[in-house]
């Protein structure tokens, strides 16, 4: 499939299926740039969607704890790790977290994002200007729909594999 900017397009095969983002440079370039670098070498393949609120949010991306298959794969602590690269400086806007959108998880300090992200079920405008907005689903927001919910979630849906399209060619 031919997409608009195939270098800032992000296709994620997910256990509920294709799921395309749109990512944001203009937005959050240092978040786009990790995202895309995290891709590239396969970390997010594997990730599991930790936690999981119906009518907010799925959130994934924790390379550390939550890659199935991996060493420091560990369920419980899902969630609470990162990757080895440093911490990202916030790049708040005023995009709004509606229906979609993707967005960096973080820890209360506003400069502690490093992989993980969610993905809004709804609108979320409530974390506007305090959360960074990279990307839009685009394409397959009704497979993000079927992720199984939870906080931890029990045998829980995963990352099967993530690639930037340029690279998918």
């Amino acid at each position: 499939m031919a997409y608009k900017d195939p270098e800032n397009t992000l296709v994620m095969e997910t256990t509920k299926g294709r799921v395309v983002i749109e990512m944001r440079p203009d937005l959050a370039p240092g978040h786009v740039a990790r995202i895309k670098e995290l891709a590239r070498e396969g970390a997010y393949d594997g990730v599991v969607f930790h936690r999981v609120i119906d009518g907010f949010m799925a959130q994934t991306g924790d390379v550390r704890y939550g890659k199935q298959g991996s060493a420091s794969f560990s369920p419980g602590r899902a969630g609470m790790g990162g990757s080895d690269k440093p911490d990202l400086k916030a790049e708040f806007s005023s995009a709004n977290h509606g229906r979609g959108a993707c967005s960096m998880a973080r820890s209360q300090n506003p400069n502690s994002a490093n992989s993980q992200f969610f993905i809004c079920f709804d609108d979320a405008s409530f974390l506007n200007k305090q959360y960074t907005v990279w990307g839009q689903v685009i394409e397959g927001m009704e497979n993000v729909d079927q992720i199984k919910r939870g906080e931890p979630v029990r045998d829980p849906d995963s990352i099967v594999s993530v690639k930037v399209a340029a690279d998918a060619a």
